[in-house]
């Protein structure tokens, strides 16, 4: 592994509360001070870190921009993503889906047959709507555990599905002839299962990949189709 990877991975490493200190960071990555030192001032050049004398700060755009760079240096996805905390890996989504031309709305919470429901992220583009969970899990997905999270995700969409016409969503499918809800699980490791019951399970950092390739294969995938048509004459609300 290259010095830069090794010390992006350190920088990445230390916690927000804790002041990181250029000497903490040259230990955690095992590299000298000085080359530490010069690697740090390069990178604060491109944008990727902020020093205050003796202390590196970063923001969560940089810590993403850090995770990506690392990446294309060739360091282990697992490796990077298990350095990202939970509102960083929900924020790389929300960035990912919206530079697709995707509305997204994050923790959507509503009603139906009498339960209350919530979807980590829904994401609008004609005639597709993605609803995501996301799975924050350092230690692996595992078959049984990652089955019954597609599941409860099947449930959680056909119901947002049937819960039309539904201000909650605050979207405007109006103007839509049918609504294609797709159920889909945003994984922080990859796992051996890219499909489970028809249901794609997606490692966040091929999420970019995956929306370039759900037109062509989002009719064969699981899916609720709502003709929105049918739904002007219905109140808000109504079953």
């Amino acid at each position: 592994m290259s010095i830069e990877c090794k010390l992006i991975i350190a920088v990445l490493e230390q916690r927000k509360t804790d002041p990181a200190l250029r000497e903490t960071i040259s230990k955690s990555a095992r590299i000298p001070l000085d080359a530490t030192v010069e690697l740090l001032g390069k990178m604060q050049s491109s944008g990727l870190v902020n020093l205050k004398g003796d202390i590196v700060e970063t923001n969560s755009d940089q810590r993403l921009a850090l995770a990506i760079r690392a990446v294309e240096l060739g360091v282990d996805i697992e490796n990077i993503s298990s350095c990202l905390r939970w509102q960083e890996f929900e924020r790389i989504a929300f960035i990912v889906l919206t530079r697709n031309y995707y509305t997204v709305k994050k923790n959507v919470r509503f009603k139906r047959a009498g339960r209350k429901w919530e979807m980590d992220l829904v994401a609008c583009k004609r005639p597709i709507v993605l609803c995501i969970d996301c799975k924050h899990w350092r230690y692996g997905l595992y078959p049984a555990r990652l089955k019954h999270a597609v599941k409860d995700q099947i449930d959680r969409t056909s119901a947002l599905a049937q819960s039309l016409p539904n201000p909650k969503m605050r979207f405007d499918l109006s103007t839509w002839k049918e609504a294609m809800f797709i159920p889909a699980v945003l994984s922080l490791l990859a796992s051996r299962l890219k499909v489970c019951q028809n249901v794609p399970v997606v490692p966040i950092l091929q999420l970019q990949d995956f929306l370039m390739q759900l037109p062509v294969h989002a009719t064969s995938l699981k899916h609720f189709l709502v003709p929105i048509h049918n739904l002007q004459d219905r109140l808000p609300g109504e079953p």
